[in-house]
């Protein structure tokens, strides 16, 4: 008779794991933006760490082996960022195979620039006009977004900005995709997460 017991136990807690686990994928802060969400929101400075903190990032590489070479060659920006913005490494690896599979000088056909294809100030995304103006005039240079450690840190900030005004990791995902494309880039981008894991 005690053994229905015995394995209603670990059951129960394997749900709660998985409850767990799932709520902090949902709510966890974690890339072309629309026009709505042209500046990252910062993450409060108590997320920020300090630069005379010592780095607490292990030398092994947080991301997941699955990830091809390409993105495996940034994990320590990877990382670093990750662990700064409070998102989940393999998240961010998801996205920079998506927008460039790792590709430092990535240039998209509408101006998007780097690893994490941000748009920047200036080249092909100074075209882009919004009521006010040059719709990405407060963003980096093209310069300044082809260096890798850069591109990654400015990256990440602007999509755990938009996790955090959002509220929800497919949403955010949504607005730092490209416009018109609906929830697909967003979906692409989790499927690849779940997939290399």
């Amino acid at each position: 008779m005690n053994h229905p017991r015995k394995a209603i136990f670990p059951a129960v807690i394997v749900g709660i794991l998985v409850v767990v686990g799932i709520s902090r994928l949902l709510l966890s802060p974690s890339l072309t933006a629309q026009a709505s969400d042209l500046d990252p929101t910062p993450v409060p400075t108590e997320l920020a760490k300090s630069e005379d903190e010592p780095q607490s990032i292990s030398e092994e590489c947080q991301i997941s082996a699955r990830y091809p070479e390409k993105i495996q060659q940034w994990c320590q920006f990877i990382q670093q960022a990750a662990a700064q913005y409070q998102l989940d490494p393999n998240l961010i690896a998801a996205v920079m195979l998506q927008e460039s599979g790792g590709n430092p000088d990535a240039y998209s056909r509408s101006g998007a620039v780097g690893l994490m294809q941000v748009m920047p100030r200036d080249g092909k995304a100074a075209e882009f006009m919004c009521v006010n103006g040059p719709c990405f005039a407060n963003r980096p240079s093209m310069q300044e977004l082809f260096d890798p450690q850069f591109n990654i840190e400015y990256g990440v900030r602007m999509l755990a900005g938009l996790i955090q005004r959002k509220g929800d990791v497919r949403e955010a995902l949504k607005s730092y995709g490209p416009m018109d494309v609906g929830f697909a880039y967003a979906d692409k981008v989790l499927t690849i997460y779940q997939n290399y894991r």
